[in-house]
């Protein structure tokens, strides 16, 4: 499995990976893009800063790259940066299929994107991504899986996932929203051949929402690769947004509460890789510093208190406005 080149690296950061989401299109909900980007998010802007990005995290021992078709380009832009460095060769890339970006390169559209995943979508998009990251593409997850996702029964979409693990593809899933446990669960049920279909697993965790830790417990007791992303929780676990109490172990560390909170989650034994999903390099350096922190107890326990309850924590995210 591509995941075993994680498994050999020897960097601090080998464990943190960077997802693409924020800079691969205009649009997202993370908190804060105004400072963040620059005043014009042309094309030719947003591909710059993803390989400024993608050449800082690589410098600094970064080994995942997440993408997925609907987030923009960033498929473009990172098999762009893969073409004029063929020298790399020891990185890990990933993306998702199963929704269809649809804002137009506009913050301002009344859909960013549309969900489906049907064994249609899969295969348009599979041709899709397969003519940006050919043989790159170590890892294609369904993306946002819920327990009434049509991909957890439909059997041809079952077959076609099975061909393309036998191509050497690993094949995985991302899940949204306050069901996460109960369509992890549902997946680790699903075989292809005899044999799990899936073997990744990527889902939102952090110290405002933690409902998933235990099925995602038993999908690392089940073989399968934890990555972890939002767990930042879209900007509410950062700068000016960071509750009063990471702040407080934050200045313990004498490190960011970004880097806090990330820290949070790569203590979890399950936690195979953690996404960071920063917009610049300065976000990127203090994110990646989460490999320096040593949670003691205590702190451990503070953080503890920021849980929300899963449904408030989803219904806050469904009001962050696309900016």
């Amino acid at each position: 499995m591509p995941f075993s080149r994680l498994a050999a690296a020897t960097t601090p950061t080998c464990h943190i990976g960077l997802g693409l989401a924020a800079v691969g299109r205009p649009g997202y909900i993370n908190l804060g893009r105004d400072q963040d980007l620059p005043p014009v998010r042309s094309v030719d802007a947003l591909r710059t800063r993803t390989h400024e990005l993608l050449d800082a995290a690589y410098a600094q021992g970064v080994r995942y790259f997440d993408v997925a078709r609907s987030y923009g380009r960033s498929e473009e832009f990172l098999a762009d940066w893969l073409l004029a460095r063929p020298d790399i060769t020891d990185v890990v890339v990933g993306s998702k299929w199963g929704y269809t970006y649809t804002a137009g390169w506009r913050t301002d559209a009344e859909a960013h994107e549309v969900k489906d995943h049907s064994v249609a979508t899969y295969d348009r998009q599979r041709a899709e991504t397969a003519q940006l990251l050919g043989d790159r593409l170590d890892l294609y997850q369904i993306h946002s899986v819920t327990p009434d996702s049509p991909a957890l029964e439909d059997k041809e979409l079952h077959a076609r996932l099975a061909e393309l693990a036998a191509e050497g593809v690993t094949v995985g899933l991302s899940t949204s929203g306050p069901a996460q446990a109960e369509a992890i669960r549902a997946a680790l049920e699903i075989e292809a051949g005899g044999e799990p279909l899936f073997r990744t697993v990527q889902a939102t965790y952090n110290a405002l929402e933690t409902s998933a830790g235990p099925a995602l417990a038993e999908a690392h007791e089940a073989g399968l690769t934890v990555i972890v992303k939002e767990g930042m929780a879209n900007g509410r676990l950062a700068g000016p947004h960071a509750p009063a109490v990471l702040n407080a172990v934050a200045e313990e560390t004498g490190l960011g509460p970004d880097a806090v909170a990330l820290a949070l989650i790569l203590q979890q034994p399950w936690a195979g890789v953690v996404l960071s999903g920063a917009a610049t390099t300065n976000q990127l350096a203090s994110n990646l510093h989460a490999a320096a922190v040593d949670l003691d107890a205590d702190q451990t326990a503070r953080l503890g208190d920021l849980v929300e309850d899963r449904e408030t924590y989803w219904q806050h995210r469904a009001r962050l406005p696309w900016s």
